[in-house]
């Protein structure tokens, strides 16, 4: 490999969210021991490499100009963004249909107020959820944020579980229908690629899902921030790019943050056809005062997409799958009652642990505690289809992926 992905790099005391505090999730009892250097975190999908080289030369020239003041995004930075979804993706991206914000989490709840504006949703003051409340549809287990995306928007989430078909999740494409003919679901909110459940959508189910959402009257949010991270034999397909139709009932979100491990430089692209959902979306970026972005993360998108940094981000996913086949070869042989649901996409592997007979946080708090690893329980991408499951983040170096699914395996054949 060109890239060095097992270099190592020291983020204990660099104010790491993933190595130096490990969230308000956990007790604060637990807080002093959660500062112990022989926790190894394989928790929040945050990677322990370098960016791309490239990225880091471009904000080095940037930053020996020596004024941060507020920025201007220049056209090149839609020509970059442009250019890398159509040569990499197939999606030609119309330019004006963008919309820049800090994030993909900002960008789902200004989507979620635009869209909802004048569905009568109700509001956090109003307190109880009243008769004919908006709902926003969601595939169970899903990342954690859209709960607290949608009803912070005074919505009520609806869930449609996913199914595990031996070891890989299905759409329960009846339960889908279902809840899309609702008439208080007016929003599906699609992962794509999913976290944690590891798919990636193929066009024909994505086909399926719009079909369905178009007949109900349901718009489509998309979350495509894992994009860039699919196993081989598996392909990403942009949502907006499937038809016309679809590309003027959804709203896209985008940014490099996941795959060039930049997301504290808070950057981030909302990609909407239709003109009224974008007038809609844009006064909602507004009111929530997320439509301001920083130098840095303008400087570091064009470097990102870039030939080179595409060079180094297909190293980077042949690393990640090599990490995955480590994992799992480990977990299938040391506790196979565990089974690992099939890796698509990104680099969050999802374990069903079931078969311990205790729950997800029975089982995390163990492992955090006995064998000082730190995963992710289940019930927070949705406390049924949650529980049973722990995530594990395997975005690190190979050696320390071989350390972390070792202590779990010893801790799991402890309890």
């Amino acid at each position: 490999m060109a890239y060095d992905f097992d270099k190592t790099i020291e983020r204990h005391g660099t104010n790491c969210v993933k190595w130096d505090t490990f969230g308000a999730t956990l007790p604060r009892t637990i807080q002093n021991e959660l500062k112990d250097p022989e926790i190894l975190p394989m928790w929040v999908a945050d990677m322990d490499f370098e960016t791309a080289p490239c990225v880091l030369l471009a904000l080095k020239e940037r930053m020996e100009h020596g004024c941060f003041g507020y920025t201007l995004v220049p056209e090149s930075y839609y020509e970059a963004t442009i250019g890398w979804f159509k040569r990499r993706h197939g999606w030609e991206i119309n330019r004006k249909s963008f919309i820049y914000t800090s994030g993909v989490v900002p960008a789902i709840s200004a989507i979620i107020k635009g869209v909802v504006e004048e569905q009568g949703a109700g509001s956090k003051e109003q307190g109880a959820r009243s008769e004919g409340q908006v709902k926003v549809l969601v595939q169970t287990p899903v990342y954690n944020c859209f709960f607290s995306s949608i009803r912070n928007n005074g919505c009520e989430v609806a869930e449609s579980p996913l199914k595990m078909m031996g070891h890989r999740y299905e759409v329960d494409w009846e339960d889908f229908e279902k809840q899309c003919a609702d008439p208080n679901v007016k929003v599906f909110l699609l992962c794509n690629p999913h976290n944690p459940a590891g798919r990636v959508w193929t066009r024909e189910e994505l086909v399926r899902m719009g079909e369905i959402c178009l007949r109900n009257d349901v718009f489509v949010i998309s979350d495509e921030i894992h994009c860039e991270f699919t196993m081989p034999g598996h392909t990403y397909t942009p949502y907006a790019s499937l038809n016309e139709n679809f590309a003027k009932n959804c709203a896209v979100c985008l940014s490099p943050s996941k795959a060039f491990n930049i997301a504290g430089l808070q950057i981030a692209n909302i990609i909407v056809k239709d003109a009224d959902i974008r007038r809609r979306v844009d006064k909602a970026i507004n009111i929530n005062e997320v439509c301001d972005v920083n130098p840095f993360g303008v400087i570091a998108l064009q470097a990102a997409y870039s030939d080179e940094g595409e060079k180094w981000l297909n190293e980077l996913n042949e690393y990640i799958h090599g990490n995955y086949i480590l994992a799992k070869e480990m977990l299938e042989k040391g506790v196979p009652q565990c089974p690992v649901t099939e890796l698509e996409g990104t680099y969050l592997m999802w374990v069903n642990i079931a078969q311990t007979g205790k729950t997800s946080k029975e089982v995390t708090d163990h492992l955090l505690h006995q064998e000082k690893v730190y995963v992710n329980a289940g019930p927070m991408y949705g406390e049924k289809a949650g529980e049973g499951y722990i995530r594990i983040n395997l975005a690190t170096r190979r050696k320390l992926v071989e350390e972390g699914i070792g202590r779990i395996i010893r801790g799991i054949k402890s309890i």
